[in-house]
């Protein structure tokens, strides 16, 4: 328990930290925590004998984040990112070389990373300059941070107390339905203490992206549950003492980074 307060304090320090010094610090914070994220994502399916091809799979994620990143700084036009198709269909190409009894697995899951991984974090990314896409601010992603944290934390507490109807037992026997309410409750609280000090959007909207942080981000935990079942894993990895990898510390913000983004675009805009 000490050692995983100690990392999750450290953790959390350096997230935060990431968010409020800067454009160039938050760039290069999510850039690095997607390609870890991914790479540790084909590390967990290897162990199934799966041999997906990590040398594209990571090149390809790096290029994409960088390319949305010049997108926001430098206006550079993301068309510039079918640049990178001859990359990724190179992947079949490499695969004719193998001697592998299952190609098309191979291939899948390289692309399943890609999509899995990659793309949520670029959305999450991509929330701090959504207000104006070419200025950063910090608010968005903040925002989004602080309600799912509240969503896991209430969920924790409720479910603890008051658990007793499993939300989805085959995935994760832990849940509940109370947990999840429990959940939504502490979040919509957290949004409603953050209309009050980012003002540029209202209250029915955060609680509106509240409701997608909690629905969604419970999804991403399943999901990735079903992933780790699948393959036999407690945890997506060792890099964090105490709570596992990165996929298991960030599985609620897998699914619900691309949903928030495009609601939020869409009120927005």
């Amino acid at each position: 328990m000490k050692t995983r307060a100690i990392t999750a304090f450290f953790f959390t320090t350096v997230m935060l930290g990431s968010i409020f010094l800067g454009a160039y610090t938050f760039t290069g914070f999510y850039l690095l925590l997607s390609v870890f994220a991914l790479a540790e994502f084909y590390k967990l399916i290897k162990t199934a004998d799966i041999r997906p091809h990590t040398a594209v799979g990571l090149t390809v994620s790096l290029l994409i984040f960088m390319f949305i990143a010049a997108f926001h700084f430098y206006e550079v036009e993301l068309k510039s990112l079918l640049l990178l198709i001859p990359l990724v269909f190179s992947v079949f190409l490499f695969e004719l070389y193998r001697k592998d009894k299952s190609p098309f697995t191979n291939i899948a899951y390289t692309f399943t990373g890609l999509f899995f991984v990659t793309l949520p974090f670029c959305f999450y990314y991509s929330l701090g300059f959504l207000s104006n896409w070419n200025l950063y601010n910090f608010h968005l992603p903040l925002a989004f941070l602080l309600m799912l944290w509240a969503s896991d934390t209430g969920a924790y507490l409720f479910g603890r107390k008051f658990g007793a109807h499993k939300l989805f037992e085959r995935h994760s026997p832990k849940k509940t339905w109370e947990g999840f309410f429990g959940g939504m409750f502490t979040s919509f609280l957290v949004s409603f203490i953050i209309s009050f000090f980012f003002k540029e959007i209202g209250f029915l909207v955060w609680a509106g992206m509240a409701v997608l942080i909690v629905s969604f981000g419970t999804l991403g935990d399943l999901v990735e549950s079903m992933l780790k079942r699948s393959l036999n894993a407690k945890d997506s990895g060792n890099l964090l003492p105490g709570h596992g990898g990165l996929l298991d510390r960030f599985d609620g913000l897998l699914i619900a980074a691309p949903i928030v983004y495009a609601y939020l675009y869409l009120v927005l805009n």
